[in-house]
């Protein structure tokens, strides 16, 4: 009697937050051959059902086999991730030490997660076929409408049009369309739509670049085809976005693609109209503003290798690049490209790891590079390019310190600094003003009794919102109507106390009223398409004053600005973040960047209680670079990062005892396996204890080796689940965490 055959396990990532994958029997009457790993299965999973990734297929199962379940469905006839992203997900959930299946459902579009089908991100498009493409339009003569459509469609790019293209061609195009393809001239086809098919034809002008930024050029393209990890460290307007688009049309000329990462969705727009304008290439962006079906779109045209240039934010970096030339990630510095909910991964780590697998360079630009980059260059393990010096006539702008010591303060305002930007207004210049803070006021103050509004989900106050009359957290999103009356003594008395965005805008249209005011923060962009639009007019010069926070100051390109005002330094000077004094410098540099970028002179004025401060002497006298080896020199002796490694286990619960209960306990179980090397800091209560109603806190782990961290997070976080406390509260690991609250 022959052996029973031996069964087929299907080892499959299921999104869910328990670690591991699951085994399933194949789906009854299933090819063997079909159930390769990257393809979708549907699967029952509790009471319903989801759409887990084939990971791997083996003959022996963890489960009892009277436990196996069949799959429901097999969803793809081939796999839908790559053999490189199946490892690119293995990696980051090993590293990130995160559930698997959430990692591989964090690689795929939403749409696809849901089991729909990848072409339906696909539109209809007709192009001409071989017979189209040499017959002869005299025969046409007594059908003009058909001749000048086929006339039209043999200047598009490969000889096709989309729906929305044609439609543009006049009431009678589909008529027209429908002849020809009566003739066998056009064919009708489904493919990925492409960001500058149409209406973006590139210009043939392109910048001449200078000799470093030639060098730079040179010093890539001669790795293209293999991996080496550059730093393209130039100072604001210095033309990194020219380098970018040299590499970046060479790479695609020869037919491969390159992944652009940026940190935000605002940087987007401005990036994208220089690259259509600049590139011949196929183009596709993604980001969080798209629908779901234009990130599937977008996805799909770049895993059939027709988008040669993908720019997207940080979720991008796991976009397949079936013909992979080159990376680059902008600002690599930016705290953004770190995810800080969920599945904890730094977008610029993960692109290295990534370029190092695919075999291609990847740049890292940044006017201020972070520490762990420099370190990197430092090591060896980085190549450095530099470009010194602002790009054309472009000068680098002057930068003082304003003791505001003393000082009277109207919203913000120093006389002196007001006097300033009255010098360069009358010149006909553009003034920007960076203030951190959005709203009215921090909060809201009753005179008479002290009472400050206090949210009641946080341990934080409610930022007063003068133009709605709101008070809102901007930690749990809570708001309320403002009180009229204090809901303590009943008093009148209440005043805004400290300064936002909507206060300074307030006094600067009392100061100046003829000048035209853009106010650039979250709540002036909500509406779509909002702050693409201000950034427009901005460019144009249609707004004198430029007011905004963080989404102001970074990249964007203002020619006409030729002061940039930091209405508070002080902020990042005292701050229990190691990290603090490094975002700080950073802030100001970008800040300053925005100043004197064309012909005119730029000035910088940093109003501060602390004008003697080292951060700001050693940055404004002798830059950022000497401002990062002294703080390199610090982290050293401290032991901080880069010159150790973190990783912060954080509990939180509506019970306040219990998060600091369930990680002593959690750290009496890391006692117990043998951790060297690894120093366990806390249980201690987060920064901000109380956030959304949830108690919080942290138990931080550090060690100067990386494996020795690993090793224990290998062996301690599977026990993780199995402790009493483990499910009266809400746990999760942050590997490399850049924000410690």
């Amino acid at each position: 009697m022959p052996p029973a055959a031996k069964p087929t396990i299907l080892q499959i990532a299921v999104p869910t937050p328990l670690y591991g994958t699951f085994d399933y029997l194949p789906p009854r009457g299933c090819d063997p051959a079909a159930l390769q790993a990257g393809v979708r299965l549907r699967v029952p999973f509790g009471r319903g059902q989801a759409t887990g990734i084939l990971l791997a297929v083996s003959e022996e199962s963890r489960v009892e086999s009277r436990r196996l379940r069949p799959a429901s469905q097999l969803l793809d006839t081939q796999p839908v991730i790559a053999a490189d992203l199946l490892a690119l997900g293995h990696w980051a959930a090993h590293y990130y030490h995160h559930p698997i299946g959430d990692v591989f459902s964090t690689l795929l579009p939403t749409l696809l997660r849901q089991g729909k089908n990848p072409g339906d991100g696909n539109e209809t498009h007709w192009r001409l076929t071989e017979t189209g493409r040499t017959a002869d339009a005299a025969q046409l003569q007594r059908a003009p409408r058909q001749a000048a459509l086929l006339h039209w469609l043999r200047q598009q790019s490969h000889g096709s049009a989309g729906a929305e293209q044609i439609a543009r061609q006049g009431d009678t195009a589909r008529t027209a369309l429908r002849a020809l393809m009566a003739k066998g001239w056009v064919e009708q086809y489904d493919a990925p739509p492409l960001f500058n098919r149409a209406d973006h034809a590139p210009t043939t002008q392109t910048l001449a670049l200078n000799d470093t930024q030639t060098a730079a050029v040179n010093r890539v393209c001669a790795s293209l085809d293999q991996f080496a990890s550059f730093v393209l460290e130039g100072v604001t307007g210095s033309g990194k976005t020219e380098v970018y688009l040299e590499i970046i049309d060479r790479v695609a000329a020869a037919g491969e693609q390159a992944l652009v990462l940026v940190p935000e969705i605002g940087l987007t727009p401005q990036l994208l109209a220089r690259f259509a304008a600049r590139l011949a290439h196929p183009m596709v962006v993604l980001h969080s503003a798209l629908t779901d079906r234009q990130r599937l779109q977008a996805w799909a045209a770049a895993a059939a290798g027709e988008a040669k240039v993908i720019i997207g934010t940080r979720s991008a970096v796991f976009t397949p690049l079936p013909k992979a030339g080159l990376i680059i990630i902008d600002e690599e510095h930016d705290l953004s490209l770190k995810q800080q909910d969920g599945f904890r991964y730094h977008a610029r780590d993960v692109a290295v790891w990534r370029a190092h697998q695919l075999g291609v360079p990847i740049v890292l630009g940044s006017a201020t590079p972070s520490l762990e980059t420099l370190y990197n260059v430092e090591r060896g393990r980085y190549q450095s390019l530099r470009l010194p010096e602002r790009a054309g006539e472009a000068r680098p702008p002057r930068i003082r310190t304003l003791d505001v010591r003393h000082k009277k303060l109207n919203g913000a305002l120093s006389e002196p600094l007001l006097k300033t930007l009255a010098e360069h207004l009358a010149r006909g210049h553009q003034v920007l003003l960076f203030l951190n803070r959005r709203g009215y006021a921090p909060t809201l103050l009753c005179h008479d009794c002290g009472w400050v509004a206090h949210c009641r989900r946080c341990d934080a106050h409610l930022i007063y919102h003068q133009a709605q009359r709101r008070l809102r957290c901007h930690h749990c999103g809570g708001e309320q109507k403002a009180e009229v009356y204090c809901p303590a003594c009943s008093s009148e008395e209440l005043r805004p106390l400290g300064h936002g965005t909507e206060r300074v805008e307030e006094v600067l249209r009392a100061h100046f009223p003829d000048y035209s005011i853009a106010r650039i923060d979250r709540d002036s962009t909500r509406r779509k398409g909002s702050l693409q639009q201000l950034l427009a007019e901005a460019l144009r010069g249609e707004h004198a004053i430029l007011i905004g926070t963080q989404m102001l100051a970074k990249g964007h390109h203002l020619p006409k600005v030729t002061l940039a005002a930091i209405l508070d330094a002080d902020q990042g000077l005292f701050s229990v973040d190691f990290r603090a004094s490094e975002t700080l410098a950073q802030l100001i540099v970008q800040v300053a960047g925005r100043a004197g970028r064309a012909e005119h002179a730029g000035e910088v004025v940093i109003q501060t209680h602390h004008p003697d401060h080292p951060l700001l002497h050693t940055l404004i006298t002798q830059g950022y670079a000497r401002f990062a080896e002294a703080a390199l020199a610090e982290r050293r002796e401290a032991c901080l990062p880069p010159y150790s490694h973190m990783a912060l286990l954080r509990a939180e619960a509506t019970a306040a005892e219990l998060p600091q209960r369930f990680l002593t306990e959690a750290a009496a179980l890391a006692n117990q396996i043998q951790h060297r090397g690894v120093e366990l800091l806390g249980p201690v209560p987060a920064p901000m204890e109380r956030r959304a109603g949830r108690y919080r806190a942290q138990l931080l782990l550090q060690t100067e080796a990386r494996a020795d961290l690993h090793r224990l997070l290998d062996a301690w976080l599977p026990q993780l689940a199995a402790l009493p406390l483990a499910r009266k509260v809400r746990w999760s690991i942050d590997v490399d965490p850049m924000d410690l609250s």
